[in-house]
């Protein structure tokens, strides 16, 4: 549910598409999804997303959690870089 489709990780790693284009397209995604009906806040209360990007700008799970944030009250996110 929260991860991107394979076509459009290949889009952005394989054929090197732009951040851009690939955010708007997982946002539509997990829109499409309606992720926050598919979890309860209590679901991912203490959680830890993990990702191998070295930072968060270029990173799906933080579009994941930004988009929760405005979805679910109380939503902290904390980067550990």
């Amino acid at each position: 549910m929260l991860a991107p489709e394979q076509e459009m990780l290949d889009e952005r790693k394989k054929r090197k598409g732009s951040w851009a284009a690939y955010e708007s397209k997982f946002l539509s995604l997990i829109q499409k999804r309606k992720i926050e009906e598919a979890f309860l806040p209590k679901d991912l209360h203490d959680s830890c997303l993990l990702c191998s990007e070295d930072t968060p700008e270029f990173c799906h799970r933080r579009l994941v959690l930004e988009y929760l944030a405005v979805k679910w009250d109380g939503v902290e996110v904390e980067h550990l870089i």
